[in-house]
């Protein structure tokens, strides 16, 4: 486990801007402590833990794109009439040199035969009754050739380590050779729903109560983040309860995660019992929705309470919890990168602090498009973010947003 010390975030304020909040997580976060080699069948979405460092060139040999002829450049002239003399498929290796003044039949992947720098495509070309080829006039030297090492050199990095492995980088680790990759250890994680009010999905549903579909929301974030979740279910209210199930979990995993019971009420435990048995970092964001989100340390590991209502815990899991799982992980999060769309929508906001609009996008009447609102803007409907796209984000700086306004749109597929 990634131990940290009590004062570690040294943050005072009484309302952390997000990027303060994200800026001192990578700061002071350091990856848990665990390396192992799997195989690449099972390395999607693991966390690269060293640099790979290509062994060959990659392609390995010099070769052709595409079906056709291997030429020399030098050959070429206005109208060229060459004699066709063998034949190289891919697989095949030709170790005949192709002489001055003649072709060879080639296919794609097939290795250039020594002298060939120039291949004709097929469908360019033309033979008479003689079996002569014919070419036409202006083809680059090199056209329709891959050379030897243009993807990948041997000795350079072919992917550096903190890397979250997508399809494309695993491939790239096969047709260099290797069989497996060293890769971090998934951090383990406990997750917590709070409160007398929830209730396990699939029960009778008694009066006064919900069923927990925070719990639900955040194991598929956590686990889509690449951790191992380790749910814990729901703790009713009771500081003492709280206490003891957050020590406990604490000793036996990489982040605690919870949900509820983190504001100012007379039933919110949750922030009691973190300044009980640990430091709590900060407990409100400048963001909406979810301003009272609690981070601590407890037991040398970090402790992230979100908002209960389902909206903010979502808002807040990704631009705070997920940064730090990343830290955790030892993975390079790149921020999502923000799509300029113009709005349908008006809007007032207060100043000093982030807000997330939910909006789904719609082609507008001139073939763009804008970014419509979502009609309720409660922390708790979630059907506001399944009938949506996507965030629309506006700065602390910004206070009203007018029809035809370019905003910045965050797809939920860059944010989870």
């Amino acid at each position: 486990m990634a131990q940290l010390s009590d004062d570690c975030f040294a943050f005072g304020g009484p309302l952390l801007p997000v990027e303060e909040a994200t800026r001192i997580i990578a700061s002071n976060v350091r990856p848990a402590v665990g390396i192992e080699t799997v195989a690449l069948q099972a390395a999607d979405a693991r966390v690269l833990a060293e640099d790979v460092i290509a062994p060959i060139d990659l392609p390995p040999f010099a070769n052709s794109a595409v079906d056709g002829y291997a030429v020399r450049a030098a050959d070429l002239a206005d109208a060229t009439v060459l004699a066709v003399e063998g034949r190289v498929a891919a697989g095949e290796a030709d170790m005949a040199k192709l002489r001055p003044g003649t072709a060879r039949r080639i296919f794609t992947g097939a290795p250039l035969p020594e002298g060939a720098d120039t291949v004709f495509m097929q469908e360019d070309v033309e033979t008479d009754a003689a079996g002569l080829l014919h070419l036409p006039a202006g083809l680059r030297r090199g056209a329709n050739t891959r050379n030897r090492g243009e993807d990948v050199r041997a000795g350079t990095t072919a992917l550096p380590a903190g890397r979250l492995l997508r399809p494309q980088d695993v491939a790239l680790a096969a047709a260099l050779g290797l069989r497996g990759l060293p890769v971090r250890r998934r951090i383990r994680v406990a997750l917590f729903s709070t409160g007398d009010e929830v209730v396990e999905a699939g029960q009778p549903l008694p009066p006064a109560k919900l069923y927990d579909a925070n719990r639900i929301l955040l194991a598929a974030l956590a686990r889509r983040a690449g951790a191992e979740v380790s749910d814990q279910g729901i703790l009713p209210d009771g500081k003492a309860h709280i206490t003891a199930a957050l020590r406990a979990a604490s000793a036996a995993h990489d982040l605690v995660l919870t949900s509820g019971g983190v504001s100012t009420g007379e039933e919110d435990h949750v922030r009691q019992a973190v300044e009980e048995i640990g430091r709590l970092v900060f407990w409100r964001l400048a963001i909406k929705p979810g301003r009272p989100v609690a981070m601590a340390v407890v037991g040398g590991i970090p402790l992230v309470s979100l908002p209960g209502n389902p909206v903010a815990a979502f808002v807040t899991f990704v631009h705070v919890a997920r940064p730090l799982m990343a830290a955790l992980a030892g993975a390079n999060l790149a921020p999502p990168v923000a799509v300029p769309v113009r709005t349908a929508f008006a809007y007032r906001k207060k100043g000093g602090r982030r807000e997330y609009v939910r909006v789904r996008l719609v082609l507008a009447t001139n073939g763009g498009l804008v970014a419509e609102k979502h009609p309720q803007d409660g922390a708790g409907i979630l059907s506001s973010l399944t009938e949506t796209d996507g965030l629309v984000e506006l700065g602390v700086a910004v206070t009203a947003v007018a029809p035809g306004d370019m905003v910045d749109f965050l797809p939920y597929a860059s944010l989870i």
